[in-house]
This record gives structure tokens, sequence and C-alpha cells, in this order.
């Protein structure tokens, strides 16, 4: 019995169902769940990354089109003339502390273990150049993941922490933990063995197939750890009454799982199809 022959086009239908997997979190972490951070004085906030200092500047625009013309020079002094004028009449210029809050961990774990993991597991049949340049391509990616990962799990401890929550007493944090165990184990011995210092001939024609066969795990994987996580954050929030089972929060999320079951199983095909002449995986190559 041989793999399946992929004859529609998978490759943009891969790309397309993250793009749309990972507006569906930024959405839920930014409208519904408040931001971005990883310092905050608010406990229920902690998934935070940095808070910055806003500027917003009204009518500078045609200020500083009017200040090209003059030059380099004139500008600078044309540009500072102008903005003393106009904070003097406080009407251009507003100076506001904005803490941006977002949650990181689902965030960096679905955009990390997930969208880029994808796209670093089938770089050997999308992208073009020499095997050697779509090996470097092929660590990089899942080495940009794999900080991800950890930067999102830190994340969730420090969450835990900061609030007095157990960690890893969940069937979600179980699987997180051996999700980013077996990455950085694949990650290191992937990185030795095919890269540098490099192994044998025939210890890497040895290791091969198991490299394949583990990343396709840990890639599923990945993708469940994701639905446990997502179930587990809706069932606290409607135990706590926090949004209703039937509100655009839970549809947005309900849907979210869904796009990342699709996108799981188009990788994984495109994973196991065959390259021909006729697939699509070729033709996106040569695309």
């Amino acid at each position: 019995m041989g793999a399946p022959v992929v004859r529609f086009p998978i490759v943009p239908l891969i790309r397309l169902t993250g793009a749309a997997a990972a507006a569906l979190v930024l959405i839920w972490a930014v409208h519904f769940r408040g931001g971005l951070a990883l310092i905050s004085d608010n406990k229920d906030l902690i998934f935070n990354l940095l808070r910055i200092v806003r500027v917003e500047i009204f009518g500078a625009f045609q200020v500083l089109m009017q200040a090209l013309n003059y030059g380099y020079r004139r500008m600078e002094s044309e540009l500072k003339s102008c903005v003393r004028v106009l904070a003097a009449q406080d009407i251009a210029i507003r100076v506001k502390r904005v803490l941006v809050i977002v949650k990181v961990h689902p965030v960096l774990m679905v955009i990390g273990f997930i969208l880029l993991n994808g796209e670093a597991i089938l770089a050997y049949k999308t992208m073009p150049g020499t095997k050697s340049f779509k090996k470097a391509v092929h660590l990089s990616i899942q080495f940009l993941a794999l900080c991800l990962g950890l930067i999102g799990t830190w994340a969730a401890l420090k969450f835990h922490n900061d609030k007095g929550i157990d960690n890893f007493y969940s069937l979600h944090s179980w699987l997180g933990l051996a999700c980013i165990l077996l990455f950085s184990i694949q990650w290191g011995m992937g990185f030795a063995t095919f890269w540098y210092p490099g192994g044998s001939r025939s210890s890497r024609a040895f290791l091969l197939p198991w490299h394949v066969f583990v990343g396709a795990y840990i890639y599923a994987l990945a993708v469940v750890t994701a639905i446990t996580g997502l179930l587990e954050k809706v069932t606290f929030l409607q135990a706590s009454k926090t949004i209703l089972r039937y509100s655009n929060e839970a549809f947005l999320i309900n849907s979210l799982g869904i796009l990342l079951v699709l996108l799981g199983g188009f990788v994984i095909l495109a994973l196991v199809a065959p390259v021909t002449a006729r697939s699509d995986i070729q033709r996106g190559n040569s695309e």
C-alpha cells in the first residue's frame, strides 16, 4: 500500500490555515483576554510581555512633509519648532503609558510548536535550494520554535507561581512537559547527527527514518497538547462564569481548536505524501 499522492494545493492550504489559527489566537489573547506582558502587577494579567510608551501625534504628518521640502538640516529645526507650538497648544501630541497585555503562553506555543514547527517539518519539500540549505532552514526554524516554546512554558510557570497555583497537575501540563523534553532531545540529536559534528553515513541512514517519525509524533503531540490546553482554559472560564457557554469567546476558542486539528492533518499528509512531478508539493516548490 503506497502513500497518498496529493493533487490539490495543500501547501497554500497549510499556510492559509496556519495564518487563520495565528489570527484567532491573537484575537483571543488581545481582544478577549486583555493583551501581552510577562510582568504585571495584576496577577490575572501575568501573561504579559512588555510595557511600552505610545506616542500619539496628530497632524504631524503634514508637518513632516513640509519639513522634508527644506532638506535634512532645516527639517530638524522645523520639526522642533512645530512640536513646541503644537505641544503648547496641547492639541497634537499626547503621550500615554500603555500596558499592552497579551497572553504569551498560548500565543507562543501555537506559533512556535505548531506553525513554525510545521514549516520546519516541510522545509525539505517546500524550500528551493540545496540539501544543505534546506537542512539549515529546517534546523533554524526548529530552534526558533524551541525558543518560543521554552519562553511560553516559562510564562505558564510564572503565572502559576505568582497566583499560587500548583504546577504539572493536569493532563495538559504533562503532555506539554513531554512535548518540550522530546522536542529538545530531537533537536539536539538531529543537530549532532545531521549537522555538527555529524554522524557517519551508516548512522545517519539508520537514524533518519526514526528522526522523521519522532518529528511527526512530536508535532501531533503538540497539536493534542494545544487542544487540551484550550479545553482546560475554556472550562475554567466557564466554571468561574467569566464567559458563557455560547459566548463569542467560547465560539472562537472552539474554532481555533478545529483549525489546529485541520492544520495538523494537512501537515502530516504533506509530510507522508510522495513528491511527484504532478503533486502540489512539487509545484509549490517550483513556485
